[in-house]
């Protein structure tokens, strides 16, 4: 089989499809590379450049976009959150996505238990609709941040709960439909009286409806005998729903169907009530085939849930830190069972529970146990399994890991015997390093296997495993999809589970719907071979540019590092985590992690963005992000966006005149040093109508903002006046005076003096100016930032060298010595010896003073917390609220996202209502429903001038609350007091200052680069 890659067609021929769109579709219409360049795959082997992408404002928007495209004759994609692993979501074609608009709870009946819903939401966002009715869509994939209800449709998705509601085809009551051609209905069950009426319609209808029912007449035997009777088939056609006894249910038909057949435009799902309670049992066993065959003891029992997974994704999980906490809850054993109960109190789902494990106990296969009924506890365990393909995407030791044949399903009662079997299998071609999961309980296993897609003989042994495990799981009597579809992946083994003639009838029903091949071609009917159109491919060549961050984790190579995302999409979600702050306020997928890593790739691979570095869809589309690095943590496989983005605008403004913020923001350091010769005036200056507004023009700050009050005393000048005031007898620190701490809020630096003296520690502070170079590099001027930091370690190499801990309070800057700088001076020992070295507040009084604790007076406080995004991904802060509670503080950590400003991020003109979008998500509307007595907590002087422009009162550094406690007062915060205005001579000097200064530091900075 050809192995070539499929290249994209040119957009030349396609002007009048694109100007009759425009003229026609009321929503977004884009033909431009880096639209098309977003959409080229998602989250499976397979890349095809589409020829358009349409965002449809509304469902007749969507038909009239279909009619254009009939008119024009060229396919037609529809995608949901794009997070399918089987190729499905990736073609030729006008890709229309639902995701941004149509997102509707069109109606709600909650007698009957139903809804209609538009297929571009989200599964948790109509889930968060439906919960004050105690309702909820009951199918729930692992994707369920993202996933949304149109995809779940075309993929037939599961998910856990399915064990207890189904496939979504038993969630579905009716769909609307759009052929390509234009007939447009809805359709379920068929009485004959329907039928009836369809025929008497006449047209498109009643050809559809009289060939469907002569299709199933004639296939009638190889349709009862030929599909597999288990829980999880999802490849194929659901044929088997026109069958009389299932009332010839032409909905359930059309689900999984992977829009290669109609359209979706809307669907009436029957819900399901949210169960009241849950408890969940873990059952260890000696190996995961053992724990398979205990199936069988556990299904007797109804259980909600009934997952599985072995111990090589645990130890991948461990690997990764991830949900660490929820793995300790693990019995002993190699493979477990996590079976979940509900009830409708937690007494009826504990009573379920143990019942189990009693029965279970006085068996011959008696496993280890674990019992948890804390909420908590049990969502941190299915964050855990639901990591799983995260985990095994990119194993610590060994080469990356693929979709392929990850989702196969047989009879539970057959599974252990199965996984022996599959696991001889996976051994003989030298794939036995794959991690084992999924829906035991339905006998659906998930795998990633470590596929060579890169080289001919490794795509050849692919294709001959891929043959071979469809025929050892067609002989245990299963699917070759159990959950994902077939798409382009299993496709082209479908004879081998169906037999020619019920594929035949695949054929004549696709030809029923779609005469002309134009819905999803390639996919499922007629498809494209398994390996063609890989993203990858045995002519895999990108461009491996030098960079200025080593990228340790990816073979130090960039081009690694921007095809790391494996599409998953929960950088898409909108309920919790950090990410991604910018997609949350724009629904862009050019605005998600995933989308700009799809065009970072385009780049690297150069057929559809041609202009490298200079490359202006990739600029636009990094513009937005706002270097949260909540990506770095928060994604299943760690993207760090931040970090690309600042490799990016480097080479992008190589040898060129960057934007004024850079100028003025990213040198901000040099600025405050200037500020402290005479912070008055420069407050003044800054918040003197007029002035103030000609000042932000000549740096790009928005109008909207307030430039920040710079103190009227730095701390590093306050602590040299005053001097070390301790014994020491815990030894020395060394406390880091960060520009913003350091000129902005030195009373933050003061009070943690204050708390670490208390504490036992003598406190130093560098005699000369540092820097941790954090704002050259977020706005992209590295080779700035390494001499800034170059210079920074020549200052410490003192303590570097006798290990004095390095105490940072200001989290951004802790997270450049963590991760940037060991990445940015890769090689350099200092650098790496700063980086063990770096500590917060709380991490140094943990691991040195850790009997020491000071206390608040009186009764024990109340707080909410928002903890900077660098503090979230990269230090965690799960020290200081632990610190803070011992210390009388009672903490309530806010999962609110990014708050917005992210540095110079917020600041920027054209950035103001992201970032404004972004505070008012969850932060803002938490900081103001906050009781008055409440403390509000923001280490991040991002946060902290958020929240204060945001017009709330100003929020305290956790050191502030700690310095209280120290000295029995209450806390409160100390800032810079309002500016004098200024004169109107000194305006007018300002003012030529203003004009002059960033104009000749830019023209300084020209010649010094071009002499």
């Amino acid at each position: 089989m050809s192995t070539t890659r499929q290249l994209p067609m040119p957009t030349v021929p396609y002007q009048a499809l694109e100007e009759d769109l425009r003229r026609r579709v009321r929503g977004e219409v884009r033909f431009d590379a880096g639209s098309r360049g977003t959409y080229s795959t998602a989250a499976s082997n397979y890349r095809q450049v589409p020829i358009g992408v349409v965002l449809p404002s509304t469902v007749d928007d969507a038909v009239n976009a279909v009619a254009v495209c009939h008119e024009h004759d060229v396919p037609v994609l529809s995608r949901g959150g794009g997070t399918s692993l089987a190729g499905q979501c990736c073609n030729i074609a006008v890709v229309i996505d639902w995701s941004k608009y149509c997102t509707r709870l069109v109606s709600l009946d909650t007698e009957r238990g139903t809804a209609v819903i538009e297929p571009g939401v989200a599964l948790d966002n109509v889930n968060d609709e439906l919960a004050a009715y105690g309702l909820m869509v009951g199918p729930k994939p692992s994707t369920h941040v993202s996933c949304t209800i149109g995809g779940m449709i075309g993929n037939n998705s599961c998910g856990s709960t399915a064990q207890a509601y189904g496939k979504m085809a038993e969630s579905v009551r009716k769909l609307e439909i759009l052929t390509y051609d234009g007939l447009r209905m809805w359709v379920g069950e068929t009485s004959d009286e329907q039928y009836d009426a369809a025929l008497a319609e006449g047209g498109r209808m009643a050809e559809i409806y009289r060939g469907l029912r002569d299709l199933r007449d004639r296939y009638l035997a190889e349709i009862r005998t030929r599909y597999p009777d288990i829980p999880r088939r999802v490849s194929g056609y659901n044929l088997d729903s026109l069958l009389p006894e299932n009332r010839f249910n032409l909905a359930e038909a059309l689900v999984g169907s992977e829009s290669t057949l109609v359209t979706v435009l809307r669907a009436e799902l029957e819900l399901v009530e949210t169960p009241a309670a849950s408890t969940l049992v873990v059952l260890g066993y000696p190996d995961v085939t053992v724990a398979a065959d205990a199936v069988n003891d556990v299904l007797p029992h109804e259980p909600h849930a009934l997952e599985g997974l072995d111990d090589r994704l645990i130890e991948l999980e461990h690997s990764r830190g991830l949900a660490e906490k929820a793995l300790r809850e693990l019995p002993e054993g190699s493979g477990w069972l996590m079976v979940e109960f509900v009830g409708e109190d937690q007494d009826e789902a504990d009573r379920k529970a143990r019942a189990l494990i009693d029965d279970l106990g006085r068996g011959e296969r008696a496993p280890s146990t674990a019992f948890l009924n804390d909420p908590e506890e049990e969502e941190n365990l299915w964050e855990a399994r639901e990591s799983g393909l995260g985990a095994t995407a990119y194993p610590p030791q060994g080469p990356e890991t693929h979709e392929g044949w990850e989702d196969a399903a047989v009879p539970p009662q057959r599974l252990g015997d199965y996984l022996r079997d599959f696991r001889e299998l996976l051994g003989r071609y030298g794939y036995g390093a794959a991690a084992l999961y999924g829906h035991f309980g339905q006998g659906c296993v998930h795998t990633r296997i470590p596929f060579d897609l890169m080289t001919a003989e490794g795509i050849a042994r692919y294709r001959a495993f891929a043959e071979e495990a469809a025929r050892l799981v067609v002989a245990y009597g299963g699917s070759l999809s159990g959950e994902h579809g077939d798409g382009q992946s299993r496709g082209e083994l479908l004879p081998v589970m169906f037999g020619d003639a019920i594929v035949s009838a695949f054929q004549e029903c696709k030809a029923l719907f779609d005469p002309d091949n134009r819905m999803n071609p390639g996919k499922l009917v007629h498809p494209d071979p398994l390996d063609t159109n890989l993203r990858q491919g045995a002519g895999f060549r990108p461009w491996e540019p030098s960079t200025h961050f080593a990228y340790p984790e990816d073979d130090h190579r960039f081009s690694r590092a921007a095809n790391r995302c494996v599409g998953v999409g929960k950088c898409r979600g909108e309920e919790n985590g950090v990410m991604c702050p910018s997609y949350r306020a724009t629904r862009e997928e050019e605005h998600s992690t995933r989308g700009r890593a799809r065009l970072l790739f385009e780049m690297l691979n150069g057929d559809v963005i041609t202009d490298g570095w200079r490359s202006e869809a990739v600029y636009d589309a990094l513009d937005l992000c706002l270097a949260c690095k909540g990506c770095r943590s928060d994604c299943p496989v760690n993207v760090d966006m931040a970090t690309y983005k600042a490799e990016f605008l480097s080479h992008h403004f190589e040898g060129r005149l960057r934007p004024m913020p850079h100028y003025s923001m990213g040198w901000l350091p040099l600025w405050a040093r200037l500020a402290a010769i005479a912070p008055r005036w420069v407050n003044a200056l800054a918040h003197t109508p007029g002035l103030s507004r000609l000042l932000k023009a000549a740096g790009g700050v928005d109008r909207r903002r307030e430039i920040p009050l710079f103190a009227e005393e730095r701390f590093s000048d306050w602590f040299a006046r005053r001097g070390p005031n301790s014994t020491g007898e815990l030894g020395t620190v060394l406390l880091w005076p960060d520009t913003f701490t350091n000129g902005f809020h030195p009373a933050v630096a003061k009070a943690a003096v204050e708390v670490l003296e208390a504490a036992g520690f003598a406190v130093e502070v560098p005699e000369k100016t540092v820097c941790c170079g954090l704002t050259w590099i977020s706005t992209g001027q590295l080779d700035t930032a390494k001499r800034v930091l170059g210079r920074t370690l020549e200052v410490l190499r003192p303590q570097l060298r006798d290990g004095t801990p390095v105490v940072v309070l200001e989290p951004s800057c802790a997270a450049v010595f963590r991760s940037d700088l060991p990445e940015l001076m890769h090689g350099d020992e200092d650098a790496h010896r700063l980086a063990g070295q770096t500590r917060t507040v709380a991490e140094l009084l943990a691991e040195r003073a850790p009997d020491w604790r000071p206390s608040l007076q009186g009764e024990r406080r109340q707080a909410i917390a928002q903890p900077h995004c660098h503090h979230h991904a990269i230090l965690g802060f799960e020290a200081d609220r632990e610190l803070l509670r011992e210390s009388g503080v009672d903490v309530e950590v806010l999962d609110a996202g990014c708050c917005g400003l992210a540095g110079n991020f917020g600041f920027e003109q054209g950035h103001y209502d992201v970032s404004v979008a972004c505070a008012e998500d969850k932060l803002m509307p938490a900081v103001r429903e906050a009781d008055e007595n409440t403390l509000v907590l923001a280490d991040g002087f991002s946060c902290r001038t958020q929240i204060e422009q945001s017009g709330s009162d100003a929020p305290l550094h956790s050191a502030e609350v700690l310095a209280a406690a120290v000295r029995g007062g209450e806390p409160v915060p100390s800032r810079p007091p309002p500016p004098s205005p200024l004169g109107k001579a000194a305006a007018v000097a300002g003012a030529t200052t203003l004009v002059a200064a960033p104009v000749a530091f830019a023209a300084r900075s020209l010649r010094r680069r071009f002499g």
